[in-house]
């Protein structure tokens, strides 16, 4: 029996081990060129993600500076609450092909 999406070596096998998706933060600024371009790719992937827009959220940018060992540039990415940086480390490891393995993306 087929079933899409699903290797055919591992149909019938009792237990099939689904991840669920990879948890995406992104703090941000409204007019950010980075910011939109790093949403813009997360978005063209169909990623769900959790966006803080810290324009006037001091309490925000606070913990996102913690998050990210000091660092204010925006965006600043977490996935599974790991930091990633921001935009240009996003594009490496897509251009890399290490994103989609990160955010745990059906092949």
């Amino acid at each position: 029996m087929e079933i899409p999406g699903v290797p055919p070596e591992l149909v019938g096998q009792d237990t099939l081990e689904v991840k669920p998706p990879a948890k995406v933060e992104i703090y941000t600024y409204r007019f950010s060129s980075d910011c939109i371009r790093a949403k813009g790719l997360l978005d063209r992937l169909h990623v769900t993600y959790n966006e803080f827009i810290i324009d006037d959220d001091e309490i925000n940018k606070e913990v996102m500076m913690k998050r990210s060992g000091g660092r204010t540039s925006v965006p600043q990415i977490f996935i599974d609450g790991i930091a990633i940086g921001g935009y240009v480390e996003l594009q490496k490891l897509n251009a890399a092909g290490e994103l989609a393995a990160l955010l745990r993306l059906a092949a």
